[in-house]
């Protein structure tokens, strides 16, 4: 799954842009063999220099960490290709735990209680999708106000109480390693919703659709793309995967909160623009979404193991995500000078 930047298509009896080529639009970072090669580069430095990280059972912790990123920037990755944002995935996974956590709480079986929780998560995604296809307002805009909204409803529904007698065989299997590997079961599904969200976004129609709406959305329009429509089905499945990672949050940690994942939309979303996948939408490819997720929890995981403050993680994660969105601006800009400069 490599990084490609689909063309607009062009409009019905219109030209290709000159020379036949399709206008660029901004990128985050050149591709995803680059942060994959940062990826492999830090994970060597931290297995020397950082004790204790390279074991397996600090491997198993760091994947688990990673696992809800991931999950979440799969279809967040497909939002943010069309040129839109959801800022609203964290708070969508604290609304859902706290949920979940009410519904077990008042004597639902899990198994009753998981499917209600995802319904929920289609309906958060929905109201979202509304706003945006439907009203035209900023999935920015939107997503910002809906965070703080859904967060809101979490303390509503479950206050400041934690529930946290859930069934250990639930729990257990949330953290449990396959075989002496250290490996988490819970990165098998995962695994296999990368496989089939990279299918979809770089070998079929609906993936080449995605791009042509982030290149140009009057474009796709006039190439008989339901923009609308193709927008508000993502936002509606980025509900319920947020919703999904809220009931794993759950389960991982055993307990519910209203304020569980509080601040994880920015990790998701440094992922996804250290990835290399561009925030004004166009480009950009799974493969490096997955190596930033990697990077982002291998950097945390080795700072937490030299003791560094949770505060500190918090601004490595606020420095990465304005690398991320800097950097290629000014690489961009001085390229350009360097093509204007005239020859001597």
């Amino acid at each position: 799954m490599t990084v490609e930047t689909a063309p607009a298509p062009a409009p019905s009896g219109g030209a290709a842009p000159a020379g036949g080529a399709p206008a660029r639009r901004g990128r985050t970072l050149p591709s995803g063999s680059v942060i994959t090669t940062f990826l492999v580069l830090f994970l060597v430095i931290a297995a020397v220099s950082v004790e204790g990280f390279a074991s397996t059972r600090n491997a198993g912790f760091l994947l688990l960490d990673v696992v809800v990123i991931a999950l979440i920037a799969l279809p967040l990755t497909l939002v943010v290709v069309t040129g839109e944002i959801d800022l609203s995935v964290a708070s969508t996974v604290g609304l859902s735990s706290a949920v979940m956590g009410k519904l077990w709480f008042a004597g639902l079986p899990l198994e009753a209680i998981i499917p209600l929780v995802l319904v929920l998560g289609a309906v958060l995604g929905a109201v979202n999708g509304v706003l945006v296809t439907r009203l035209g307002l900023p999935s920015l805009a939107v997503t910002i106000g809906t965070l703080a909204l859904y967060r809101g409803l979490a303390f509503v529904v479950l206050g400041d109480q934690a529930v946290a007698d859930f069934p250990r065989a639930w729990t257990t299997w949330a953290i449990s390693s396959i075989g002496s590997t250290g490996i988490p079961v819970v990165v098998v599904p995962l695994v296999v919703l990368v496989l089939v969200t990279g299918v979809v976004l770089h070998a079929t129609p609906v993936g080449r659709s995605l791009y042509a709406m982030g290149n140009s959305e009057d474009a796709a329009r006039f190439s008989g793309i339901d923009v609308g429509r193709t927008k508000l089905w993502l936002f509606v499945v980025t509900g319920v995967v947020s919703a999904l990672g809220g009931v794993y949050w759950t389960l991982r940690y055993g307990s519910a909160r209203a304020d569980n994942a509080t601040g994880l939309e920015l990790q998701v979303i440094a992922a996804i623009l250290l990835g290399g996948v561009s925030i004004f939408g166009g480009s950009g490819g799974l493969l490096g979404v997955i190596a930033g997720a990697l990077l982002l929890g291998s950097v945390r995981n080795a700072l937490q193991l030299v003791n560094v403050p949770s505060d500190v993680l918090n601004i490595v994660t606020g420095v990465l995500l304005i690398t991320a969105v800097v950097a290629p601006q000014v690489a961009a800009r001085v390229k350009g000078r360097r093509r204007r400069r005239p020859a001597s």
